[in-house]
């Protein structure tokens, strides 16, 4: 991409959308890797919307610092699933910039990944424009780059550390009007394991923001 991103919220105003992922996920206690696919789809919330002002005020956090945020959902498969078996859902998050320029602060979500509770992350732009995610859970902590190659393809790399120790890459494609493959690849992947049949696997390692 041409220029550079301002702030956070920029960032995840140009990931607004619906996005078709390729997951490469790598379980380093099984030494074997897993293959996956979802569709995604990220809405603008505005500062003063009354479900990001719950959240902020759930992490006692005073609203008035909110300056956006965004609503994710998510339908996702993985290699190893059972037949019939997906991965799907939403979650909520909002912004507090902690710094003048908007470029780090906490990422407040009524969901985490690792958990079904409330979680407070951290966000930075670092100096190639790429997005920065850290959340710390009881049992784990995960690190996340989301970083854009042009308008419509954005990159994802991530590390999840604790009980669950995983390593993944994603592509993500914007759908354009009229991509009836989007809905295709929410309901399942044809990529294949690296090697299949992964025992005592615990949840496929998703985003921190959870999808």
């Amino acid at each position: 991409m041409t220029g550079t991103i301002p702030d956070a919220l920029s960032f995840f105003r140009l990931s607004c959308g619906r996005w078709r992922s390729q997951r490469s996920s790598h379980h380093l206690l099984h030494r074997r890797a897993e293959a996956g696919g979802s569709l995604i789809e990220v809405v603008e919330l505005a500062a003063d919307d009354p479900r990001l002002i719950a959240i902020a005020e759930l992490h006692q956090q005073d609203p008035a610092g909110l300056v956006g945020g965004c609503r994710v959902r998510w339908t996702a498969s993985m290699a190893w699933d059972k037949v019939g078996e997906a991965h799907e859902g939403d979650s909520l998050f909002g912004l507090i910039p902690t710094d003048a320029a908007g470029r780090r602060g906490l990422l407040l979500r009524d969901r985490g990944y690792a958990e079904t509770a409330p979680v407070a992350g951290h966000f930075q732009l670092d100096d190639r424009d790429g997005l920065l995610l850290t959340t710390s859970y009881e049992t784990m902590a995960s690190l996340e780059r989301f970083s854009f190659a042009g308008p419509d393809i954005r990159l994802r790399t991530s590390t999840v550390e604790g009980l669950s120790n995983t390593a993944s890459f994603c592509i993500e494609t914007r759908c354009r009007e009229g991509d009836h493959s989007a809905d295709a690849a929410a309901g399942g992947s044809d990529a294949t394991a690296a090697s299949a049949g992964g025992p005592g696997r615990a949840a496929p390692a998703l985003s921190p923001l959870g999808w």
